[in-house]
């Protein structure tokens, strides 16, 4: 699994565990439920304030591995 692809994971999974749907979860991080869904899939070309806005939203927090 690429970094990519976990982020998404981990944002999935804490959307799921917070009981919201993507497109709550698309209103509450300002971008669109398609964006989301890239975002979960580990797809696309998502930006990294997008990614940032979904994992905040869901209360993770993205941080730089060395």
């Amino acid at each position: 699994m690429s970094d990519i692809e976990a982020v998404g994971a981990a944002i999935r999974s804490a959307r799921k565990d917070a009981g919201i749907t993507q497109e709550i979860l698309a209103e509450l991080s300002g971008v669109s439920e398609r964006t989301i869904r890239s975002i979960e899939a580990g797809t696309g070309t998502s930006s990294l304030a997008s990614v940032a806005a979904a994992a905040h939203a869901v209360g993770l927090r993205l941080a730089a591995v060395a």
